[in-house]
């Protein structure tokens, strides 16, 4: 697995956060040494659509990268008839994740699609995931696009939301922010990585709060929302349909 050194040396102008190649090829070191509780969020993605995958539908990664979800999906998935589709926006990720897929001996099928995933159109589905990808959509357009999704999800379908959040309560922020990154120090990160990548990314990826997120799914017309996950200010919420 090729280390992430994207952010070792002194940048004189960090650029903004892109999922380009050079991102590509790091991901997977990058997401276990930054991300808090990853792998037991892509077990219960597993869990979650074993239960709630229906007959003859479809099941949605939407930002699906380099494909993790997407094997977790395509591993339990029991219900018949069903298809699996990423959409990224990325060329890079989704050329990697044709790869991926392809090295996977499992049957049921999957579809890749480079796409904007706020003008795709949905076929009728009964699980859709979205791991860490509402962060990166503009706030304005977060309101449509799980609109849309909703439209689109058959009766008893979940949404399977993770998200990077932000706390109302300035202090209990900044704490969740502190022990983020000292599970990246703990990881190897380095203090010049560790404020290299957020100066990276602040300004692309928007954190919303628990609260804000579960009003937006209840007003998009999913009948609950809560969490099911939460490791500092990592998250994933469920929402039944």
């Amino acid at each position: 697995m090729p280390k992430d050194t994207i952010y070792a040396n002194t940048l004189n102008d960090v650029p903004n956060f892109r999922f380009d190649q050079q991102v590509v090829d790091v991901f997977p070191d990058m997401i276990k040494r930054s991300v808090p509780g990853y792998s037991t969020i892509l077990a219960g993605i597993a869990q979650i659509v074993e239960r709630y995958a229906q007959n003859g539908s479809h099941c949605y990664d939407l930002g699906c990268s380099l494909g993790a979800a997407l094997l977790a999906m395509r591993h339990r998935v029991r219900a018949d008839g069903v298809r699996i589709v990423g959409i990224d926006n990325s060329a890079a990720m989704i050329e990697r994740c044709e790869q991926v897929i392809g090295a996977d001996a499992s049957e049921c099928p999957v579809d890749l699609i480079h796409d904007d995933i706020l003008t795709h159109d949905f076929k009728p589905m009964s699980v859709c995931v979205l791991n860490f990808t509402l962060q990166f959509v503009e706030h304005a357009e977060r309101c449509a696009l799980l609109n849309k999704i909703s439209r689109a999800m058959l009766p008893g379908g979940v949404l399977i939301l993770s998200e990077k959040l932000q706390f109302n309560d300035a202090e209990h922020n900044e704490l969740m922010i502190e022990l983020h990154h000292n599970f990246k120090r703990s990881n190897g990160y380095s203090e010049l990585e560790i404020a290299q990548k957020r100066e990276a990314i602040e300004q692309v990826l928007l954190p919303e709060s628990f609260e804000q997120h579960q009003s937006r799914l209840l007003d998009a017309g999913f009948r609950s929302a809560d969490l099911w996950f939460q490791c500092f200010n990592f998250s994933s919420i469920i929402a039944f349909k």
